[in-house]
């Protein structure tokens, strides 16, 4: 039978954090905490190897950057400009390297939009991260099958026959081109050094602007935007070497280990809290 002086002492107990909350509790407690954006360098130059990586089997497919749209956006409207060419070059159609492009943009889009989902949940907040990535394995895994069942060529011709034309080929590239839309937004909201760590331009420039660019000594601000393109050079390397073996349908499977990798690195973030 317990005294009033042992309850009290167990009250004070817990309101003090002495006693050890349940395994549950604090799994919970850990994923709804918020990640530290400083603690974010070594992930988000990851994600440059993974958007290298991603992006070299959609280009060697069909020439199409299923991350960097700027450059399909373009296309389209050379596309539509093309009905106004001289007669010998005039076309009427929308040609398959413009359909790949549209669908490429598209689905970028749709991925990109799943960031408001990020937003009401918290965008750093550990439990969004850890989803999302995982979302991004099952569009990777996705991509895999469809570029499998396609039967389609890992290489396109030229870029005027390209691979991936059939309707599983144009899927394959929509699910990894959601993917990399899906990083970008995740990229921008954890305040990460490579901006959305997909398109790599804004960092080019603040590299070559950097007052310190050629200083003989550590510069953060500068060695980790450097560090994230040689890591984006070494994904699409990696990529390419590995289609050469197993073929885009087997490296997007590999893609699916990376960005379990991803997953588990988001999980394993130090908090805020941890920070302080």
């Amino acid at each position: 039978m317990s005294t009033p002086s042992s309850t009290n002492t167990a009250m004070a107990d817990v309101e003090a954090g002495k006693v050890a909350q349940p395994f549950t509790s604090r799994a919970v407690t850990y994923l709804q905490s918020q990640i530290d954006s400083k603690k974010c360098n070594a992930v988000s130059i990851y994600a440059c190897f993974l958007t290298g990586f991603t992006s070299a089997v959609s280009f060697s497919a069909c020439y199409i950057w299923c991350g960097f749209q700027t450059g399909n956006v373009a296309q389209l409207g050379i596309a539509v400009a093309r009905n106004f060419d001289p007669i010998p070059e005039r076309t009427y159609e929308f040609m398959k390297p413009d359909q790949q492009a549209f669908c490429s943009l598209l689905a970028f889009l749709l991925g990109t939009t799943l960031g408001r989902v990020g937003d009401m949940i918290g965008a750093k907040r550990r439990t969004w991260l850890v989803v999302s990535s995982f979302i991004q394995v099952l569009m990777a895994m996705a991509g895999a099958l469809c570029a499998h069942y396609s039967g389609e060529s890992s290489y396109a011709v030229s870029r005027g026959e390209p691979s991936w034309r059939t309707p599983l080929g144009m899927a394959a590239l929509a699910f990894i081109s959601s993917s990399m839309g899906l990083q970008g937004i995740i990229g921008k909201r954890v305040a990460s050094p490579m901006n959305t760590t997909v398109v790599l331009t804004t960092t080019w420039v603040e590299i070559f602007n950097d007052p310190l660019l050629f200083a003989f000594k550590k510069v953060p601000s500068r060695d980790i935007r450097v560090q994230g393109v040689v890591f984006l050079i070494l994904g699409s390397f990696v990529s390419r070497a590995i289609m050469g073996k197993i073929g885009s349908a087997g490296t997007l499977g590999v893609l699916c280990g990376f960005r379990l990798l991803q997953t588990l690195w988001w999980a394993l973030t130090p908090s805020v809290d941890d920070a302080a």
